[in-house]
């Protein structure tokens, strides 16, 4: 072989082992690349993979969110036609107060203030004609010596006591039986004001108010007062 050609035939060699390194490099590069890229693929479907149930979390406390408040805005009617259902109950209650609470006790005051343990007389809601109209009285109460006349108000003012002892005035026109007869006015609410109580025993009128237990006359002395 000549020189020439050797030369030339080194030089081949050395190019093509600069070549076979330089793809050998190109390739390193593009294979680490690929994994790279694998790499960061895996990581991204991870992370995709988390979001996902992430949101799927999400989801589930947005049902049971909505779940709950459903459940609270059914409660809230149920409690609000319960409260309205209670509302009706008691406002049916004030109306048979003098029933429930009033009458039961008016024996025993008539017994306890005026030594009446035997009535001629106990009513409630009694009603008779006068003068082509009719009067009516929450609660009739008669003793050998006394009457007791009972209104009873779901919240007391100082008009009732005057309204009252207007009542109290034109009763032995309605009831000549009892003309003779003392005549006790009797305002009864569960909790009458001091102002009241006071303003009724300056009239001679006794107020019944609730007290530890049930009903007591909370002015026991107006019966020696009035004008």
């Amino acid at each position: 072989m000549s020189a020439v050609l050797e030369h030339r035939v080194d030089r081949l060699e050395d190019a093509l082992e600069a070549f076979t390194r330089s793809v050998g490099v190109e390739f390193n590069k593009a294979y680490n690349g690929q994994v790279r890229l694998q790499q960061e693929m895996l990581a991204f479907k991870e992370e995709m993979r988390v979001f996902k149930d992430e949101m799927k979390d999400f989801k589930d406390e947005m049902l049971d969110f909505k779940n709950e408040s459903l459940r609270y805005r059914e409660e809230a009617e149920r409690d609000r036609k319960s409260m309205n259902r209670q509302w009706g109950d008691l406002a049916n209650r004030l109306g048979t107060l003098v029933e429930d609470i009033v009458a039961p006790n008016l024996p025993r005051v008539a017994r306890d203030l005026l030594g009446c343990s035997q009535p001629d007389l106990f009513g409630l809601r009694l009603r008779r004609r006068f003068n082509g109209d009719s009067r009516e009285y929450d609660a009739l109460l008669v003793c050998p010596g006394d009457v007791l006349i009972n209104q009873t108000k779901s919240r007391l003012i100082s008009a009732h006591v005057d309204e009252l002892l207007r009542v109290l005035s034109e009763f032995p026109q309605v009831f000549p039986e009892y003309a003779d007869r003392r005549l006790i006015g009797v305002l009864a609410s569960l909790y009458p004001d001091q102002s009241i109580v006071t303003y009724a025993t300056s009239k001679g009128v006794l107020v019944m108010g609730m007290g530890d237990e049930t009903m007591d006359v909370l002015n026991p002395s107006a019966l020696g007062t009035g004008d």
